[in-house]
């Protein structure tokens, strides 16, 4: 009867044991994985080495305000094309039209100004708002119809809005 016993503890403790190879350990496996990889997206913590680096860390800002001279002058069609559009535009690149390329903007140009504009603003494809530029909305349309005349459309370029 001892025996017996001794042969259920020993099976009791092969079950414990074959139950943690199986489940446990794999379970534990998998945790220890998705916390590794979760420590390389939380932030850097910053060290106490250098308490004036902490502190500018900690009280960083969280917006900024841009004050823009509303005198200044405004910039053309062809300035806003150099400084902005000319980056894909002028070598076709991301599959934006080539500037002069009148095959390529015909169909856009046949949608109207309006249109473009839009594309403009809000980004189109692989552009982004303002082709990711920072311009006021009309020195835009300058340049949309600096591009887009160039190509043979025959739009007017854009006004400064009168200041209120």
């Amino acid at each position: 009867m001892s025996h017996d016993q001794h042969d259920q503890s020993h099976s009791t403790a092969e079950v414990f044991v074959s139950t943690m190879k199986t489940f446990v350990l794999p379970v534990l496996v998998v945790v220890g994985l998705i916390a590794y990889i979760a420590a390389s997206f939380r932030p850097q913590m910053v060290t106490t080495s250098n308490p004036n680096e902490a502190v500018e860390a900690r009280i960083q800002k969280v917006g900024a305000v841009e004050i823009k001279d509303a005198n200044r002058a405004a910039r053309s069609g062809e300035e806003v094309f150099k400084a902005q559009c000319s980056t894909c535009h002028a070598t076709g690149a991301a599959g934006s039209p080539k500037f002069g390329d009148a095959a390529a903007w015909g169909p856009r140009i046949a949608k109207g100004f309006d249109a473009l504009m839009t594309s403009a603003l809000k980004g189109k494809g692989n552009m982004g708002p303002q082709g990711g530029g920072n311009f006021e909305d009309y020195e835009v349309g300058r340049g949309v119809a600096y591009m887009a005349n160039a190509a043979g459309a025959k739009f007017a370029e854009p006004k400064k809005p009168e200041a209120k």
